[in-house]
């Protein structure tokens, strides 16, 4: 049987920390910026983490 593939998506979008959690980038970030407040904007720069609801469905797509 073959290997399964990483979806290829998922690979530049999400990033396994040493724990194991799942990092990902905050949307609303790209354009329209300008209507934004600064303290927003700045929130969004940070990195979040993937809700444990989801994490699973992830895993899935970043099978290594």
């Amino acid at each position: 049987m073959p290997k399964m593939k990483t979806n290829s998506g998922a690979k530049k979008r999400f990033d396994i920390t040493g724990t194991g959690k799942i990092k990902r980038k905050h949307a609303y970030k790209r354009h329209i910026l300008t209507k934004k407040t600064t303290k927003q904007k700045r929130n969004l720069t940070y990195f979040g983490t993937v809700s444990a609801a989801d994490e699973g469905r992830i895993r899935n797509l970043l099978v290594e």
